[in-house]
């Protein structure tokens, strides 16, 4: 389709396979509905339990009804509220940090966040620079209540900078430049990513923050079980892991297999490599996104 070559993707990037949802008419909400339906049963909860439903993604499936009220309808959940969050890449951990406060008041104790993306329907598939990157995937969490305040949600530091708004960006679709003919044929509905700029900003501020989170807590790298970033790509990774002073075994890597799904990585690398936690093992979440956006969350298994 375009002018590159699996060596060239896989040397530069890492990513071998991907999944994508070819239907037209099955959004996000199609593949989050099915994993918050598999999340009910594996959890032996109720849709009637369910208090708070948040959705993370930028590709909704439409600007509004929001998408967590679709998935919410899909899957029978009728006493809960909920929201769309869109923060990029670091969607996940903007999502999380913003439900624990709503778990930390005590009125809730059920509270779903879907993480979901059908990044191929935003991307233009004959531009070389995106093309090759990104997956579509879900990924369904249950956040609830620790008994014991040693394990769990432990920390986190945030962050953004506006601008990133100049080198990573969907132009058309908004209020800004609404749907015509005129966007369409330019193209302007797809991702635009300006590649040089985006890594350098973010092989330094995925690196630093992490490095912050383990200064904070007076982490050692023997301290951290895992490394699990955002799967964007390998040299970023790498780097990053590099600065933590880890070893590749302590950096849970999928990209291979998924490609970048943007706010669905770190949930999708902790689903497929859940096997691998242990109770009390210290977890390291990194990610940076569109916006820019970036941060790090100190996670404590706690099963």
């Amino acid at each position: 389709m375009v002018d590159t070559s699996d060596e060239w993707i896989m040397s530069r990037v890492g990513i071998k396979e991907r999944r994508i949802l070819k239907e037209d008419g099955l959004g996000t909400s199609f593949m989050a509905s099915i994993a918050v339906q598999r999340l009910l049963k594996a959890t032996h909860t109720d849709p009637s339990e369910v208090q708070m439903l948040v959705c993370h993604t930028v590709t909704p499936d439409m600007v509004f009804t929001a998408t967590s009220n679709i998935i919410c309808d899909k899957c029978g959940i009728k006493n809960a509220w909920g929201f769309d969050t869109n923060a990029g890449c670091s969607g996940f951990l903007f999502t999380f940090e913003t439900i624990r406060r709503f778990i930390e008041t005590g009125q809730y104790r059920k509270i779903i966040i879907v993480c979901g993306e059908r990044m191929s329907s935003i991307v233009n598939y004959e531009d070389r620079t995106t093309c090759p990157l990104f997956g579509d995937a879900a990924v369904a969490l249950m956040i609830e209540p620790s008994e014991d305040p040693s394990l769990g949600f432990q920390d986190s530091i945030l962050h953004v900078d506006g601008i990133g708004r100049r080198y990573l960006y969907q132009t058309a679709g908004g209020s800004l430049y609404p749907a015509s003919h005129d966007n369409v044929d330019k193209r302007m509905h797809f991702i635009h990513q300006e590649g040089q700029g985006v890594f350098k900003y973010a092989v330094v501020n995925m690196a630093d923050v992490s490095e912050e989170m383990m200064k904070r807590h007076n982490l050692t790298a023997d301290d951290i079980a895992y490394l699990v970033p955002h799967q964007a790509n390998l040299r970023i990774i790498d780097a990053t892991a590099r600065r933590m002073g880890l070893p590749k075994e302590k950096v849970l890597i999928n990209i291979e297999r998924f490609g970048n799904t943007a706010g669905t990585s770190i949930p999708l690398a902790i689903w497929d490599f859940k096997s691998r936690f242990k109770k009390g093992d210290n977890l390291i979440l990194s990610a940076f996104g569109a916006g820019f956006t970036w941060g790090s969350i100190f996670y404590r298994w706690a099963y």
